[in-house]
Formats: structure tokens, C-alpha cells, sequence
């Protein structure tokens, strides 16, 4: 009996080890690891890295999803790394993300073009909406050839969804007033307001990088609804859209910096690769 309790309680043991104490020894590991990458990256190019990663990551316990976004605790957390970097000093943003909160991504925005220092956004994969207004603010963007960027068109959002802003008051144009219920009046209002709004906030952060007739062709791709709000603007069409060319390559350490925010692999491990390349680890 003596035994069996010995064993019933080593088993436990061990159940609390590998759902407890093991994923906080493996986080801790993986968050130096990270550290590692990012004052390696930071010699390099002399400069003050910061990173803005958002992947749908595993709770280690219950194995759940976990989305991520721009929010209010990202802003704060980036406006004070911005506010420590020394003024005449670099800043390099590692953006990788689909986008969050306007009121966010247009606070990290301005934090960025108002550092004196040389800013410069990397997007190894994609930063759609809030991501690319905040690589907008940047003095440079460097894009992986096949990284993507998106639209900022405002969305407004109801209880049964959210709804683009330009295609809402598209509705007036096409029906009479007394055809047009009174919400739909009240979002139209609302989507004229928050398109006027971002026009404002984009040209606050390109005006002096432009021309005026560039400044309205961004606008007009970026804002007014040219393309729906999550269409992949490629490298390439960044380059005839913002005069920004993509990269081939961008610095081996993003490329290694992105390998380890890969988690939840456990549970469907779609893809599986041995990177070789002549004898040597390929970047991924």
C-alpha cells in the first residue's frame, strides 16, 4: 500500500512538473533566447530594437487559443520604449501583426515619427491595418519579398459585424433618404467622421516625405476604400505606392527572432521542414 501511495504521489509530481513549473523553466529559456537575438540584431545595426510580434499562441496549461492585437497595454508598453531611447539614437521596429485598436496603433504611430533619432520599421511576414499605419510613421520600411502590408480604411462595427466605412455611405449615394433607415443614417455619420479622421492622421505622418499629389494617391489607395481591408499589399506594390522597395533579405536575426515566437506546434503541426542548405541552417 506503502508503495502505491509512493507512486500515486511521484506521479503527481511529475503531472505538476510538465503542466507548471516545465512551461515557465521553457518560457524563461525562450524569452532569453529572444533577448539574445534582439541585442545581437541592435550591434549590428547600431541601433534600439523594439518589437511588436502578435502570433496566435497556446496557453500552456489548457492549451487554448490566444489572440493577439494592438491594444491600449501595447501602446504603453511601446511609447515607453520609444520615450527611454537617447534621441539622436536609431530605432529599429520588428512588426509583425494584423492589426489592433486605431486609438493604439495611432498613439505608437506618432511616438515613432516624433523620435529624432532614424526610424526604421522590419516586417519579416505582415502588418496589416494598425500595423501599417504604424510602418507608415517610419523614416524607412524594409520588407521581406514576400512580407505584405494592408489598408487603413476606418471599419465601423455593429452588433451583427463590422462594416467598411466607405462602403457605408456608398448606401446614400445609392438609395433615397426615405429609403435609408435612421441607424444606417447614424453609421454613415459615424463612417464620414472616422474616414476624415484617418485621412488627417496619414497625412500628419507622410506630409513631409511627399509630395502632395503622392501624399493624395496614398490616401486615396490606403483610406478611401480602394481595396477591402484586409487585401495583402505586396512588397512590390509598396514600392510603387510609397517609393520603398522591399529587400530580398532582411537581417538573419529577424528571420531567427521569428522562429521563436512559434508556439502551440503540439497540437497540428501542419508543417514540418529540415532546413539545408548546402550543409547549412537555412533562415525561415
Amino acid at each position: 500500500m506503502n508503495a502505491l501511495e509512493s507512486l500515486s504521489n511521484n506521479i503527481w509530481l511529475i503531472f505538476l512538473f510538465f503542466t507548471l513549473i516545465y512551461p515557465r523553466i521553457q518560457q524563461s529559456l525562450l524569452q532569453a533566447a529572444r533577448e539574445n537575438v534582439l541585442k545581437s540584431l541592435g550591434s549590428k545595426r547600431k541601433s534600439n530594437v523594439i518589437t511588436l510580434i502578435h502570433r496566435q499562441e497556446t496557453l500552456s496549461l489548457f492549451g487554448l487559443p490566444l489572440q493577439r492585437y494592438i491594444d491600449i497595454e501595447d501602446s504603453e508598453e511601446l511609447l515607453r520604449a520609444i520615450r527611454l531611447a537617447p534621441d539622436d539614437e536609431a530605432i529599429d521596429l520588428i512588426i509583425h501583426t494584423p492589426g489592433g485598436i486605431a486609438l493604439a496603433a495611432t498613439q505608437i504611430a506618432y511616438a515613432l515619427k516624433e523620435h529624432k533619432g532614424r526610424t526604421t520599421v522590419l516586417v519579416p511576414h505582415y502588418a496589416m491595418s494598425g500595423g501599417t499605419l504604424v510602418a507608415l510613421a517610419a523614416d524607412e520600411i524594409l520588407m521581406d519579398q514576400h512580407a505584405v502590408l494592408g489598408p487603413v480604411d476606418p471599419q465601423i462595427g455593429t452588433q451583427r459585424g463590422s462594416y467598411a466605412a466607405t462602403s457605408i455611405l456608398k448606401v446614400l449615394n445609392k438609395k433615397k433618404a426615405d429609403e435609408i433607415d435612421d441607424e444606417t443614417h447614424y453609421l454613415a455619420e459615424e463612417a464620414r467622421k472616422a474616414i476624415e479622421q484617418m485621412r488627417e492622421t496619414v497625412r500628419e505622418l507622410i506630409e513631409d516625405k511627399y509630395s502632395e499629389e503622392q501624399v493624395e494617391k496614398i490616401l486615396d489607395s490606403l483610406v478611401m476604400g480602394k481595396f477591402t481591408h484586409d487585401y495583402p499589399l505586396t512588397a512590390e506594390k509598396v514600392c510603387e505606392l510609397l517609393g520603398q522597395c522591399a529587400v530580398p533579405v532582411l537581417p538573419a536575426e529577424v528571420y531567427k527572432l521569428m522562429s521563436y515566437y512559434k508556439m502551440g506546434r503540439q497540437q497540428r503541426p501542419g508543417i514540418e521542414y529540415v532546413p539545408m542548405s548546402n550543409g547549412k541552417e537555412r533562415n525561415s
